[in-house]
């Protein structure tokens, strides 16, 4: 179904097919197109249901705001850096011990910055290695090997497997390797929703609720500044974000409900303008949500168009 549509001058000139469920405060499917039910990779929007799992195995961190920064695709910002070393330390580790792959920052400005310096790529600056730090800190807790902690016959995997079914409600369909090389677990949208639900609603102290409340708490920690998910958590009271690649993203808000969406071509810029169209079927409303309902499309150096939901 199409999505969301792109306006050049007035003129519609691409559109955006894909997938989007909306989930009630009980749970239930209020609105929903394309296919909701069969299982797709949601990519980092699995963080947060991974970092539940390390809780469960025993994970423990200096501060809460670490779970927020395992739990995130960070930009590669100073403090990103400075809390992934220190997750790191506090388990006798250093950046040595990532098998994420060398990247440069997601944020344009500390890739120059970097570049500047004459640095280059590194595993502490690609954007999943918050959540490999946090992997390698529960490996180590456990007495379970370092080398192959991405392997998803690793105990480490397994364990996260079980917690990302068990919060989703659902089996694994598939199991695929993330970009970052770790495994990535396929579930539909809507129990991707679900398990985003399960995490806003828990009781305080548990280990859902925690995850949710550190990722809310420090939400730059879990992106950037100024990126999406970053805005989305401090504009909108009680709401839990995470994006994934490949046109992925899943909220939910506490008391109101949850929504996933699946872009099918995997294009990020239509991901907002529909979500915001969901969360306000919600009855969600917050400044930020006006901020975001459209993404600019510019000839020259002027706004000619816009994408837009169409659903």
């Amino acid at each position: 179904m199409i999505l969301a549509e792109v306006v050049r001058s007035g003129f519609v000139e691409s559109v955006h097919h894909g997938s989007v469920v909306v989930l009630d405060a009980a749970g239930g499917v209020v609105a929903a197109a394309g296919d909701v039910t069969g299982p797709s990779f949601p990519r980092s929007s699995n963080k947060p249901l991974q970092t539940v799992g390390m809780l469960r195995a025993g994970l423990r961190t200096a501060e809460p705001a670490d779970l927020a920064l395992i739990s995130g695709s960070h930009f590669g910002e100073p403090f990103h850096v400075a809390r992934t070393r220190q997750i790191l330390a506090a388990a006798g580790l250093d950046e040595s011990a990532l098998r994420c792959p060398p990247s440069l920052p997601l944020s344009e400005h500390e890739r120059d910055v970097v570049l500047r310096a004459g640095g280059g790529a590194t595993p502490v600056l690609m954007n999943c290695s918050g959540k490999h730090a946090g992997m390698l800190a529960t490996c180590v807790l456990n007495g379970w090997s370092l080398e192959d902690y991405r392997d998803a016959k690793h105990p480490l995997q397994v364990a996260l497997a079980a917690a990302v079914s068990e919060l989703t409600g659902e089996p694994i369909a598939a199991t695929g390797i993330d970009g970052c090389g770790a495994p990535v677990f396929a579930v539909s949208l809507t129990a991707l929703a679900r398990g985003f639900q399960r995490l806003v609603e828990a009781p305080p102290g548990t280990a859902e609720r925690r995850v949710a409340d550190a990722m809310r708490a420090d939400p730059e920690l879990v992106a950037g500044t100024g990126q999406d998910d970053t805005l989305l958590m401090r504009g909108v009271p009680g709401l839990l974000a995470k994006g994934g690649a490949e046109g992925v993203v899943a909220v939910a808000v506490e008391g109101v409900g949850a929504v996933a969406i699946k872009v099918a071509d995997g294009a990020m810029r239509a991901r907002m303008p529909v979500l915001v169209s969901a969360l306000r079927r919600l009855g969600v409303s917050a400044p930020v949500l006006d901020e975001l309902a459209t993404v600019a499309i510019v000839g020259g150096d002027t706004r000619v168009g816009e994408v837009r939901s169409a659903w």
